[in-house]
């Protein structure tokens, strides 16, 4: 037996080497568990997904300027050859990401929150920095080391398996630690490529400051050393330093900003919910196109996509999901819904809701081939209301742990049961708000003139952030600043 398990770990050891190559970036030597023709066929294969889940900005002059400006810091990046892809996608949400094969997504919600060019370069190179690092690679291997490295430890050790459950823990941990490591690496070279292309990447440590506020203002903020990311305050001083260093040689007066020439490119542009993809108003969930509403429980935590909407309990004990069946009747919807989520029926009955016919489904989650079964009071138990309305059928799932379920039970059938139709203008006729870019009268603070504008006081915080400015700052007459109205610009 410790032959063959020495030849294995040799044979294993012998795969590992082989498959070594140099990282561009750091020109050390990195396992690959995904060669770059696979990188390009995994990015290929999830961009339908991606534009399928959020879909494409429509907006030709924004998609030619983030095309333009990635192509250009590509060129100079340590993979110019590789090819690369970049898309605004509609999402009102702050984030950008990229995806092996070179696909980089910025959505029309951190296009809206850059107050100038230079942010978004830095950010722009970040995501590049990823690719260029083959960070998607990189994560794989240490998932696949550390898990062997804890199976390992299981195996050599029967009293590590009474500690597989912490073992496991602390290895997440550490790759935590591995996905911080990339953020902060790319971070150096979202420094680095906008400094190469001209920019003043002080704007981008500018830019984690809005970040900061926009997690302060949601909530957000998490300890660090249980985040993917870098603290943002900490990225802040880091960048800084970072920029620093890489002007150290240049004219630092030849680096751009661009505030005014990016503030006029995003006039026009959709700002927040897509209200024809429904929206949330006063604990209600309307859908102006497809006719129907229903409550949410208050105090919950809202995400719509055009093709689902999640609703969450603030600590995480319980979720519902909206999505459209898949199927032409309800026996291939349940059918469908069942074989996607893993679900195992345990009964079942036909109902009306405010006269649509339903289909009520009570079920558990199978238990995967290989998995151990949960305690029986940790069981996922799913409520599911399948109602058919016009040709669709609406699939409301909610879930909660079995030891929980008596408690969400009546939220999850407030919010099912309340499936209506939706016949108030009002609610119908609702139009999305676009970024406007005004120039200020005259000598103002930023809290007077967005009241001029007619911005609400209970947004006035929003829409400081929305400006990376404070409420009581000074603005001068005629300086740019974004404001929100309803209805294309």
């Amino acid at each position: 037996m410790k032959r063959l398990n020495l030849a294995l770990t040799l044979a294993i050891l012998g795969l590992i080497f082989y498959q070594c190559s140099r990282n561009p970036v750091t020109g050390k030597k990195q396992l690959n568990l995904m060669s770059e023709e696979q990188e390009k066929a995994m990015g290929a294969e999830s961009n339908p997904a991606v534009l399928a889940e959020f879909g494409k900005y429509e907006d030709a002059n924004l998609q030619a300027f983030i095309n333009e400006k990635g192509q250009q810091m590509a060129a100079i990046s340590h993979r110019p050859q590789h090819g690369y892809t970049f898309q605004v996608i509609s999402s009102p949400v702050v984030n950008a990401f990229a995806v092996p094969g070179g696909y980089v997504y910025f959505t029309r919600g951190i296009m809206a929150h850059f107050n100038n060019e230079a942010e978004f370069a830095g950010v722009l190179g970040h995501e590049i920095g990823h690719i260029t690092a083959r960070h998607a690679n990189a994560q794989a291997k240490d998932q696949l080391l550390t898990q062997i490295g804890v199976i390992g430890l299981i195996i050599a050790s029967p009293a590590a398996a009474q500690m597989a459950e912490t073992l496991m823990q602390g290895a997440q941990l550490l790759l935590l630690k591995f996905s911080r490591a990339h953020e902060t690496q790319s971070d150096e070279l979202g420094v680095e490529y906008s400094t190469k292309i001209g920019y003043d990447a002080h704007q981008m440590a500018e830019f984690f400051k809005t970040l900061a506020r926009l997690s302060d203002q949601a909530g957000a903020r998490i300890p660090s050393f249980l985040s993917t990311h870098p603290d943002p305050g900490d990225r802040y001083n880091r960048v800084h330093k970072l920029a620093e260093a890489a002007q150290a040689s240049i004219n630092k007066s030849t680096l751009k900003v661009n505030r005014d020439e990016y503030l006029r490119r995003i006039h026009g542009l959709m700002y927040g919910e897509d209200p024809n993809e429904g929206y949330v108003e006063g604990n209600v969930f309307y859908h102006p196109q497809l006719r129907f509403r229903f409550p949410i429980p208050t105090g919950w935590q809202t995400q719509n996509s055009p093709v689902q909407f999640v609703m969450a309990e603030p600590n995480g004990k319980a979720m519902m999901l909206l999505v459209l069946g898949q199927g032409a009747n309800f026996d291939e919807v349940i059918a469908n819904s069942n074989k996607q989520y893993g679900l195992a029926p345990i009964r079942s009955e036909n109902r009306k809701v405010n006269g649509y016919n339903t289909v009520v489904v009570l079920a558990t989650q199978q238990v995967a081939q290989g998995q151990q079964a949960p305690p029986e009071a940790e069981k996922p138990m799913i409520l599911s209301y399948y109602i058919q309305k016009d040709q669709y059928i609406y699939c409301l799932h909610g879930v909660c742990a079995n030891k929980d379920f008596q408690g969400y039970q009546n939220l999850f059938l407030n919010t099912m049961e309340g499936f209506s139709n939706l016949t108030e203008a009002s609610k119908i006729n609702v139009q999305a708000e676009y970024i406007y870019t005004v120039n200020a009268p005259s000598q103002s603070t930023l809290s007077a003139l967005l009241t001029r504008y007619g911005i609400e006081q209970k947004r006035l915080n929003e829409f400081a952030i929305l400006n990376g400015m404070e409420l009581t700052e000074t603005v001068p007459a005629g300086k740019l600043i974004k404001i929100a109205k309803k209805g294309k610009a």
